[in-house]
This record gives structure tokens, C-alpha cells and sequence, in this order.
């Protein structure tokens, strides 16, 4: 008649889902904005030596996005395409400083602090 339980099988296992989210993890845009786009450091990058553990040799790497290619052609589709549009695009935005980040946990300064309007009174005439 064949079995009637169901397989015991975990479709939803937490630390395989976990470890694909960090396995192809590239750099972050505040490493890309400061050291990458330099004009001294892009210009190596764009012209690395032959590397036979790299795709492509390492000949083919677009410096916005930080990633290899294997051909000239998929590097010149992928500047076409809608993925690396965006990366231009969220670096065009100034990357946040230490200082930023510590007055928005609320440990900066309070003389250096944005004028806020909490506690203001407005007058309606």
C-alpha cells in the first residue's frame, strides 16, 4: 500500500539560507567610494597583471560594482544593464562619516547637532 507519514525533511534548514545570503558577498560602498575611485587606485585595478585564479584572468573588472568578468562582452553588457546603473547612481551619494553615524545613535556632540524643531512653539496668526 506504500507509506502513509510524511517525509521527515528539513526544506527550511536556517544556516544553508544563512550561508548563501554571505557567500558571494562584494564590497561595500564606503570601500568602493574611498579607496577604489581614486584615479590612482582604479587605474591599477582596471589594468591587473594575469591572475589564473580570477575569472577572465583578471582582465575584465568593473571597478563600481568590485566584480570579474570573463569576457569584454559580458563586462560591456553589464555596464549597460540596470544593476550597475544602480551602484553608479547609490555611489553618486556621499558616503556617511563617523561622526554621522555617532549623532545618529545619539552620541555625538549636541553643539554639532542639526537644529531640530522638538520643543519649538509656532506661532499661528
Amino acid at each position: 500500500m506504500g507509506r502513509l507519514r510524511r517525509s521527515r525533511t528539513h526544506k527550511a534548514q536556517r544556516d544553508v539560507h544563512r550561508a548563501g545570503r554571505t557567500r558571494a558577498r562584494t564590497k561595500d560602498l564606503d570601500q568602493i567610494q574611498l579607496i577604489d575611485l581614486d584615479p590612482k587606485n582604479r587605474a591599477k585595478l582596471e589594468a591587473q597583471p594575469l591572475d589564473f585564479e580570477k575569472p577572465g584572468l583578471a582582465q575584465h573588472y568593473c571597478v563600481e560594482c568590485a566584480k570579474y568578468f570573463e569576457t569584454d562582452v559580458a563586462l560591456q553588457s553589464h555596464w549597460k544593464g540596470k544593476v550597475h546603473k544602480r551602484r553608479c547612481k547609490a555611489l553618486k551619494e556621499p558616503a556617511y562619516t563617523i561622526e554621522e553615524a555617532e549623532m545618529a545613535a545619539g552620541l555625538g556632540r549636541e553643539g554639532k547637532r542639526a537644529t531640530s524643531t522638538v520643543g519649538t512653539d509656532v506661532v499661528m496668526s
